[in-house]
């Protein structure tokens, strides 16, 4: 073989290396995202622990190998199922979402609120129905129309799953509100609602508030109240903890692909 032949052939060896190089590069599918949506509980100022109270969402990391999937928490407080939509928040997420991604949301804290006002007017209509209201909002000075919570609910599910996304419906965390001994539930109103979202929409559901709240009676209502050094809704690093740790048991219990990712 002459000294030509030698490099020529080196050069289609180095070229078919390359192109296989290059085509590994195409098929190698981007991490899975899990995008987390919802009010101060999930992510509470900006999720360092401001004022020493903390969302889970900040924590949740913690839980699932970030190697295999990324986490991005776009919680932020005092928003309702209806003002994340409407300040365009979801928007900016629904663009990047994709296919085998997951979409955690949990609402309700903030969604009792006004429906109209001058200060947050974030209220949306009670239930899961179709009612709407016609208002032009005090705060923003636009024309709005406004829906049921199962309304937006069902918006983010459904609109997750037009991008072949995997939404996953929380009911909220509990306050820490007690009567004779037991932890007040959201099982007859945003709970429930959440739930009902969450059905007619073929979206997993976890029923978080119900699963912390038992954890809070077994520990008893002095040391709940450690949890909550400022009000009875935002808690500490250690409440946010149990309620990210309460985020994953629930998440194991279904049959979710997001198991696979959680750490051993």
């Amino acid at each position: 073989m002459s000294h030509l032949q030698k490099n020529n052939q080196r050069f289609f060896l180095f070229l078919i290396l390359c192109i296989g190089v290059t085509a590994s590069a195409f098929l190698t599918k981007p991490k899975p995202v899990m995008y987390i949506i919802g009010d101060s509980t999930v992510r509470n100022g900006t999720g360092k622990g401001g004022d020493g109270l903390w969302g889970w969402g900040s924590i949740i990391q913690d839980y699932f190998d970030t190697t295999r999937i990324h986490i991005e928490n776009h919680a932020i407080g005092g928003r309702s199922s209806r003002t994340f939509l409407t300040e365009g928040r979801w928007e900016k997420i629904l663009a990047n979402l994709k296919e085998g991604d997951y979409v955690l949301m949990q609402f309700g804290h903030n969604d009792g609120g006004a429906i109209n006002d001058t200060s947050r007017a974030r209220g949306s209509i009670k239930g899961v129905g179709e009612e709407m209201v016609e208002i032009d909002n005090l705060l923003t000075k636009k024309h709005e129309t406004v829906h049921s919570y199962g309304w937006y609910m069902k918006k983010y599910i459904s609109e997750a799953q037009s991008k072949g996304a995997i939404p996953i419906v929380f009911s909220l965390v509990p306050r820490n509100v007690w009567k004779e001994g037991k932890v007040q539930r959201g099982n007859e109103d945003y709970g429930k609602w959440a739930a009902e979202s969450a059905l007619a929409s073929k979206a997993l559901f976890i029923d978080l508030n119900e699963i912390v709240a038992q954890k809070y009676e077994k520990l008893g209502e002095e040391k709940v109240r450690a949890f909550f050094p400022k009000d009875h809704t935002h808690p500490n690093y250690e409440g946010a903890k149990l309620n990210a740790e309460s985020v994953v048991e629930g998440i194991k219990n279904t049959s979710s692909g997001l198991r696979k990712y959680i750490l051993k």
